[in-house]
């Protein structure tokens, strides 16, 4: 296991149900394969207890929160001042997933916004990165992450990143980063990979945002942080590196990222 390059997962959902009563063995899963440390992210604020405690409870472990865009219409919404007060504990290193999709909800549109503006201003207070949900919004998307960022600056990642060119670019000018899934490893997602392959290798994180997205071979299956290596592994190929060197390169990009991760690991 010492030979197997390190990884990142640095966005999944442990505390979902697919994985209830088989922690243990995931994270072992995940340490075979390389993956030695995930981001699992509270999408709902009042789960944040239970995914701060597998945090808690799991070495490799760190946590983000925020309420997903889908579920904005349905859920309080989120305060900055209680946000700020996650930011405090020392394994809360991101805010989000927070963000706009309009695939589904685009009837709550005008509260996702709100909500997003809300998250973006945590970012802005705390120093941690955004965690950023876009999916059929690109437009609202760019606009309200370049405004904000004009007024003042802070750092996000575009997670599971399958939106257009135009939205890539965007993002890429306001120094954030793009995050590949499973997705990116799918046989008909050239055109996603293309858009991967113009964006400089400093700004590529790998995630699994399992248990969904499942890569190649497990496509259709519950996807698990393990699962990482063989979307790093795609990673590899579009970018036309060793594996070794790339999952280097996104360990660094994740540090430099997920600052306080980096500093937790180093103090450990």
């Amino acid at each position: 296991m010492s030979d197997t390059p390190e990884i990142t997962d640095s966005h999944c959902h442990l505390d979902f149900p697919d994985f209830e009563g088989q922690l243990d063995q995931i994270i072992t899963n995940a340490a075979e394969a390389g993956v030695s440390r995930m981001v699992t992210i509270c999408t709902r604020l009042r789960n944040e207890p239970t995914v701060r405690a597998i945090a808690e409870a799991h070495a490799p472990v760190f946590y983000a929160a925020g309420t997903h865009p889908m579920s904005a219409a349905d859920e309080p919404m989120a305060t900055i001042d209680e946000l700020v007060t996650f930011s405090q504990h020392p394994k809360f290193v991101g805010i989000g997933e927070t963000g706009l999709d309009y695939h589904y909800t685009a009837d709550s549109a005008e509260v996702q916004k709100q909500s997003l503006r809300v998250h973006i201003e945590a970012a802005q207070r705390t120093g941690l990165p955004l965690i950023i949900h876009a999916r059929a919004a690109d437009d609202d998307m760019a606009r309200i992450l370049a405004e904000e960022h004009g007024n003042a600056p802070y750092s996000c990642v575009m997670h599971c990143f399958s939106s257009s060119a135009e939205l890539a670019q965007a993002a890429l000018e306001l120094g954030f980063y793009l995050s590949m899934s499973g997705i990116a490893a799918f046989p008909k997602s050239q055109e996603l990979r293309d858009i991967f392959a113009s964006a400089p290798v400093d700004r590529i994180l790998v995630e699994t945002d399992a248990p969904y997205l499942a890569p190649p071979p497990y496509r259709g299956k519950r996807n698990e942080p393990a699962y990482t290596a063989h979307t790093a592994r795609k990673g590899a190929e579009v970018f036309g590196m060793d594996y070794a060197d790339f999952a280097a390169q996104t360990q660094t990009n994740f540090d430099r990222l997920f600052t306080k991760a980096a500093i937790y690991k180093a103090a450990a």
